[in-house]
């Protein structure tokens, strides 16, 4: 693995407790590749069968921290402090941290203090302990250290479609909108991760109704909808997926049965009703029967993978990215075996995935500013550089009647981006609210888009014209 050099890189340091070299037979090269695992280690057994672990931080480009499972020490507490910028605070980090992400995609503008503090908050609320005379020691490090930086402006690019965008703010201030929904009677759905909710908007009448968690802080994430109109959503850190009936508020918990599964991450059903999500810090993918309840997880072969987000092919197949490793993964419906197609360009750190019609993947390439293109059937991969440029930080991306739609999370304003795979042409937009990072945006049943504007707190449906 990559050890970090210099202060900005360190800027945005992993804080894990180890550092493992990931597998790297299948990075290297120029054409895609695969690797192939069985499915031996599932929810009851991974305990017995994997190197104990041991969890703390990860610090990721823009989006604060992430729980992740690790193996032993193999670097010194001296050593990770040399790779630190020298200042009070610095022996704090560099115990806590070391870098587990390659530098490729460690670029982010950096926080204030208070943005900080939100980020060593919700590092201790996940599992990081700091006494209270370190908390503020480590917190003025980082802020001293590594302040915030402007983003570059956003590259507006005329066309030939046009849009409009309408807002509305979340009834809970402070509520961060991760994901949005788009269900099937015309609402508008997100998770309240701060404020551990859900919320339900009626776009007629912009009436709002949220639904906290039976939980507390259980950090709902991602969200879906299954055939009975119930809404499905992640607790990030909570360890559960939930299942919320809208008709009477009842939300019934179904608990990981790994105690590394801490935190569930994006949810998907395929076309049997069987829901899959991703496990991102503890390295899985996992299995959620709603006919039994049985949760099963599957260990991703890479090391560090940070499987993020996910799709469903016409066949059923689950596919994610894997967000630590320059990856895209599959895994048989059947079999639980995980297959990983390996991209060009080691650098690259697929985020969000979108999927045509033809079965066609389309991926954000946060870390380098680009859009992908993944033939899951012949393995090519072809990529197109985003308009914002390499600091883009392209994030959220859906696929609608084979265009392909995502947005610039690093540039300010973010911009809605949509791509014609015909003709090869951008077009942008500016979102009018600023985005504040749109994590994730999907179609509407009538052909629009929906996005979730975490930073300014605000749910978007874009009409296409």
């Amino acid at each position: 693995m990559h050890r970090f050099r210099g202060a900005m890189l360190i800027a945005f340091f992993a804080l894990i407790d180890s550092m493992t070299p990931r597998p790297t037979a299948t990075r290297r090269g120029s054409l895609c590749g695969k690797v192939r695992l069985p499915a031996t280690a599932f929810a009851g057994d991974v305990g017995r069968r994997s190197t104990p672990v041991i969890r703390t931080l990860c610090v990721i480009a823009t989006e604060a921290v992430l729980l992740l499972p690790v193996s032993a020490l193999s670097q010194s507490a001296v050593d990770r402090a040399k790779e630190l910028p020298e200042g009070n605070g610095r022996d704090i980090a560099a115990a806590k941290c070391v870098g587990c992400h390659d530098a490729s995609r460690l670029v982010t503008p950096g926080y204030s203090h208070e943005g900080w503090q939100n980020v060593v908050s919700r590092m201790m609320k996940i599992g990081v302990t700091l006494t209270p005379d370190q908390l503020p020691v480590l917190t003025d490090y980082l802020a001293r250290t590594f302040p915030q930086k402007p983003q570059p402006a956003a590259q507006l690019l005329p066309g030939s479609v046009e849009v409009s965008f309408r807002e509305w703010a979340v009834a809970t201030a402070g509520a961060f909108p991760h994901d949005p929904l788009a269900t099937t009677d015309g609402a508008i759905w997100y998770t309240g991760q701060r404020a551990s909710l859900l919320g339900r908007i009626d776009p007629a009448s912009g009436s709002i109704r949220e639904y906290p968690t039976s939980i507390p802080d259980s950090g709902p994430h991602g969200l879906t909808e299954d055939a009975a109109g119930n809404i499905w959503f992640t607790a990030n850190s909570a360890a559960y997926v939930g299942k919320l009936d809208p008709k009477s508020g009842a939300i019934t918990a179904y608990r990981m049965p790994d105690p590394k599964a801490r935190d569930p991450h994006t949810p998907i059903f395929d076309h049997q009703g069987v829901l899959w999500f991703t496990v991102q810090g503890a390295n899985m993918i996992g299995r959620l029967v709603p006919r039994t309840g049985e949760v099963k997880l599957v260990v991703v072969p890479t090391a560090h993978a940070l499987p993020y987000g996910m799709v469903v092919s016409s066949k059923g197949v689950p596919f994610f990215a894997e967000f630590g490793t320059n990856r895209i993964g599959d895994i048989d419906p059947h079999s639980l075996v995980i297959h990983e197609h390996v991209l060009p360009n080691a650098g690259s750190r697929p985020r969000r995935l979108g999927i045509g019609a033809d079965d066609i993947i389309w991926y954000t390439d946060y870390a380098r500013g680009y859009l992908g293109r993944f033939d899951p059937t012949t393995g090519a991969a072809k990529e197109w550089a985003s308009p914002g440029g390499p600091q883009s930080q392209p994030y959220g991306i859906t696929v609608l009647n084979g265009t392909i739609w995502y947005s610039e999370s690093g540039v300010r304003p973010n911009t809605l981006v949509r791509f014609d795979p015909r003709s090869a042409k951008f077009q942008t937009w500016a979102i009018p609210s600023g985005g504040g990072v749109v994590r994730n945006m999907m179609p509407t049943h009538d052909g629009q888009l929906v996005l979730a504007e975490s930073g300014v707190g605000k749910l978007a449906l874009v009409t296409i014209k």
